[in-house]
This record gives C-alpha cells, structure tokens and sequence, in this order.
C-alpha cells in the first residue's frame, strides 16, 4: 500500500497554483496524494492530475462554529484515510488542519508558514496574540515547521516553537517558481511584448508596470493607484493591474474605489489573469507595496522575467529585493515614495536596465521551484521510510 500525504490549505486554486509541483512530485515518488480544500473551479483540473481530492469547506477567517464543524468534517475523514503524514497551508486552514490532525492521531503533521501572520504592522496586542496561537499550535499539534523566509525560520527556532526533542524539525525550503518553462526569459522574444501594448493601443516606447495580486487594501494597490494619479500627465508610464476584488466581506469597500478609478488612462484593471508571465515578460516594472506577505511568489516570477522590483520593506520581500541593486524597498502606505521611485527608474534607463538583471541573476540563483520541492521530498521519505 502507498504511503499517504494529505494536503490542507483553504483554496481550490492555492492547492492548484501553489502547491502542485509539490503534489506532482510525491506522486512520482509513489505516494498517494489528498487534497482537502474548499470547493471550487479547481477541483476537477485537481482530480485530472491524479490526486484524490476531498472539497471540504474552509473558511479563510475565524468564524467559530463554521471553523468547528470544518474540524469535524477534516477529522472524519483523516480518521478514514489514516494518513501518514499531513501537510498544512495557509493560516486559518492550517490551524484547523492541525487540530483534526491531532484528534485523528496522524503521525507525523507539517506546517509550512508561507508567513506567519503576525507581522510589524499589527498593534502589539494583535502582534502578541496571533505570534502566541502560532506558538502554540508549533508547540501541541506540529512535528514539523517549514518556512519560506528566513526570517520567519531564525523567529520560530529562536522562540522554541517545536517542543525541546523536535529542534532539528525547523526547515527553512525558501520559495520558488518554474525558472525551467512557464518562468524562463529565453522562452518568450520582443513579439509578446509588441502583441500586448498593440493589443491595448499602447506605444512600443513605453515604461511598462505590473501588479499581481488581490485587490484588497493589504496589498497596497490603493497606494499604488494614488500614485498613478499623481502621474497621470506621463502618457508613456502605464500600469496593468492584474488581479480580481474579491468578494469576502472585510475588502467590500474595495469594490466601489477600483469602479470609481477604471477610467484613469495610465491603468489597465485586467482581472483575473490566468497568463501572468505574458505581461511580465512585456514589463519593466513590478511593483508589490503590500503590508504584510510570506514570500511573495510574485517577485520571483517578476525578476525571473526580467523586471525591476519596487516592494515595500517588509518580512518576506526584503528578502527577495535587494535595495539599490534588484530594486527599491519603500515604506508602507507611502504612495509619495511609490510615484518618486518610478519616476526615478522612468528617467534613468541605465539603472532600470541594472536591477532587472541583477533581479534575473537573483531569481536563477536563488529560487528554482525544483530545489524547493527536494528539500520537502527528502523530508517525507525520511518520516514514511
């Protein structure tokens, strides 16, 4: 009988985006693979690739009696697979994932912090509370904490968040993307980037930006769009914001301001987009001023295409973006030092040119996907072996 890997993370499309080179590579090497996410567009495309996959609905906030029935239903059915091992994601799933784990004796049960969720910006009341749950969820119901920042692994291992006997169990794996196929420069030639502006009656000689992301208030898109405002005199910077407003109650608000920007000339509001690396193969530009990220995928595929970075300086993208030399790390919720730095780049082409290679050379050396996924592999064979 194969050995059996569940996964656990809130989205269908998390579980597809996310988590499938992982997915892909375990099942090479003989394990069964369950999926248990929330019901969505993914699931069948989930199922095609061969893993058996459990749509269970989890919700992406606290929400306790919804978050108490998820746990009954998570427990059940691990309960029924006996899995040897479940791997969690994403913050609340993995805190739910977690406990129906542990009531379901799973030997052994991985949590890979994308992020923590604590961070700088929060008050120091939210900042201890949610660093104590995170504490106390490594402590109880953890055998394994893999991080994707460094700085998250220095934090958990320093503040003992595996019991004494698991302080081998931190894993630092980083994050990477495709740098072979979907994310290789030498893949595409100047024709993609010439179809692209025609096909948004944009001129060839233009400063090309892009944003990738939800379009909620924590990523900065706000800042962003207010600093496009201030450079709407410059018909030849342009920004494609790529990314849908999502529907979850907190980011509402978010609906009435993008409708009341759609028609600034300088921003294109793409939507979802299932063909990212098109625009950032035809972009000059990426910028990222969220308030609070893991390690954003996004970056990596940015500089991986070619692309300066303008992020904020915050856990997880300052330690993509090296300042001055890949790019500019600015403040949070400073739209100002946005606008400034663009036009910094807009002026000078021979430091624009610069960073985006140093950010490629970066990309290359640090964040190949297939590395990422040996070190989690290697980790699996040694428990189930």
């Amino acid at each position: 009988m194969k050995p059996r890997i569940v996964q656990i993370c809130a989205l269908d499309s998390t579980m597809f985006k996310m988590l499938d080179k992982l997915n892909e590579k375990s099942l090479e090497e003989g394990y069964e693979i369950h999926c248990i996410c929330s019901p969505g567009d993914y699931i069948t495309r989930l199922e095609n690739k061969g893993y058996v996959v459990h749509p269970i609905r989890i919700d992406r906030s606290i929400n306790l009696k919804g978050n108490i029935q998820t746990i009954k239903n998570i427990y059940r059915l691990l309960r029924q697979l006996k899995p040897q091992i479940v791997h969690v994601h994403t913050p609340v799933a993995a805190v739910l994932g977690r406990i129906a784990a542990k009531l379901a004796r799973v030997s052994t049960i991985i949590y890979t912090a994308h992020g923590f969720y604590f961070h700088e910006g929060m008050s120091k009341k939210e900042y201890k509370t949610f660093f104590n749950i995170e504490k106390y969820m490594g402590k109880f119901f953890t055998d394994y904490i893999f991080t994707q920042s460094e700085e998250d692994y220095q934090l958990a291992k320093k503040n003992n968040f595996l019991k004494k006997h698991k302080k081998n169990n931190y894993v630092h794996i980083s994050n990477g993307i495709d740098l072979k196929n979907r994310f290789n420069f030498n893949n595409y030639d100047v024709s993609v980037r010439e179809k692209l502006l025609k096909e948004h009656n944009l001129p060839l000689k233009i400063l090309v930006i892009t944003f990738i992301g939800r379009m909620v208030r924590e990523k900065g898109i706000i800042d962003l769009i207010e600093a496009m405002k201030e450079l709407n005199l410059y018909k030849d910077i342009h920004l494609f914001a790529l990314g849908s407003v999502t529907d979850s109650e907190r980011d509402k608000s978010m609906n009435s301001y993008i409708a009341t920007h759609k028609d600034l000339e300088n921003v294109t509001f793409m939507g979802k987009v299932e063909d990212v690396e098109r625009y950032l193969y035809s972009s000059d530009l990426f910028i990222l001023p969220s308030y609070r990220e893991g390690m954003p995928r996004s970056i990596i595929e940015a500089m991986a295409l070619k692309n300066a970075v303008i992020a904020t300086n915050i856990r997880g993208s300052r330690e993509e973006v090296v300042h001055n030399s890949t790019g500019y790390l600015v403040n949070v919720n400073s739209s100002k030092e946005i606008k400034d730095k663009i036009l910094n780049l807009y002026s000078d082409h021979t430091r624009l040119n610069e960073f985006k290679e140093h950010g490629y050379k970066r990309a290359q050396d640090l964040y190949d996907e297939s590395k990422v996924v040996y070190k989690q592999i290697e980790i699996f064979k040694e428990v189930t072996s």
